[in-house]
């Protein structure tokens, strides 16, 4: 009897030890998580640029056609025979060179007759056409052998001297392009060519609203026509500015306020307003506050974060 109620006793006192231990535990473990928890690094990983002090330009690539503006018709200057033909499309003729003969229907009917009565008339000598300007041959209307009549058109000639940039300038960039202005011209195969502003034409097209503007290339280059080109229109330039890469400046939702993330010290950086002023793709400068060398700016790790972070530096630019 006395060993079962020992028994008993030695149980029931195991139970609160067990139970004792268990909560030890337990507060054990509560202290370890906060002392990890506490361990945790809340800084924000972020890479630096500073300000740039060369210039800034705002531009703006409009597209243009290359053309000839003037194309010369060549027509026959009698009714008759083609007697020789001796241009084809693609040709580049100069002015005054010799196109077409033509032999009219009584000098190839009767020639021969009154040349054997009086050879001095040389009756039935073809009529030449020759080309009126310099230019390259766009398309040939006839051939050898054929009839035409005084007044049919035989051949078009591309004036070179008529050759020139189209660019269709929207009207409220008409500000940025004055007359005798030198303009980059941007062909596909990146070729970069000067030309001047030579004249705007009259009128502005209906349904676009564009005017436009014929540009003369400076020097001689080899631009076939309806070639479409990039034309860029410096709208404004800035020398002595500061500016920041475009990913260093933040703004709200509507884009009414603007700001960068500034550091202050090795590992914070603080919310700072600015006012910015020209934009280019990759650029903005910034008017206001006074940046100086110096100043290291949040390039990255910048977004969604409070007016004061501690950070982490990864990289500066």
């Amino acid at each position: 009897m006395k060993l079962i109620i020992g028994v008993l006793m030695t149980n029931s006192m195991k139970k609160p030890i067990l139970f004792f231990i268990l909560i030890a535990l337990f507060f054990i473990s509560c202290k370890n998580n906060n002392e990890s928890e506490k361990a945790i690094d809340a800084s924000v990983p972020v890479t630096l640029t500073s300000i740039d002090t060369n210039s800034v330009e705002s531009y703006i690539d409009l597209n243009a056609t290359a053309a000839y503006l003037v194309k010369n018709v060549i027509k026959a200057n009698a009714t008759g025979y083609l007697n020789s033909v001796n241009v084809a499309s693609s040709d580049y003729v100069s002015n005054g060179a010799v196109l077409f003969s033509i032999k009219t229907r009584e000098a190839k009917v009767l020639g021969n007759t009154i040349n054997k009565i009086d050879p001095s008339l040389n009756f039935g000598g073809a009529i030449k056409v020759r080309a009126n300007t310099n230019g390259f041959v766009t398309s040939v209307n006839v051939q050898q052998g054929d009839y035409v009549q005084d007044g049919d058109a035989l051949v078009t000639i591309n004036d070179t001297n008529s050759f020139a940039i189209v660019l269709s300038l929207p009207y409220e960039f008409k500000k940025y392009v004055s007359i005798s202005e030198e303009l980059t011209v941007m062909l596909p195969d990146s070729t970069l060519v000067k030309a001047k502003v030579q004249n705007y034409m009259p009128t502005v097209d209906a349904t676009s609203q564009t005017q436009s503007v014929i540009l003369k290339v400076i020097g001689k280059h080899d631009i076939p026509e309806n070639l479409i080109v990039k034309v860029r229109i410096n709208k404004s330039s800035n020398s002595k500015t500061v500016s920041l890469p475009k990913a260093a400046v933040l703004s709200n939702e509507t884009e009414t306020d603007f700001w960068i993330m500034k550091m202050i010290n090795n590992n914070t950086a603080i919310k700072i307003p600015i006012k910015k002023g020209v934009e280019t793709q990759d650029k903005v400068e910034i008017l206001s506050p006074i940046l100086t060398p110096e100043d290291k700016i949040l390039l990255s790790g910048n977004y969604g974060v409070a007016d004061t972070i501690k950070v982490k530096v990864i990289k500066a630019d």
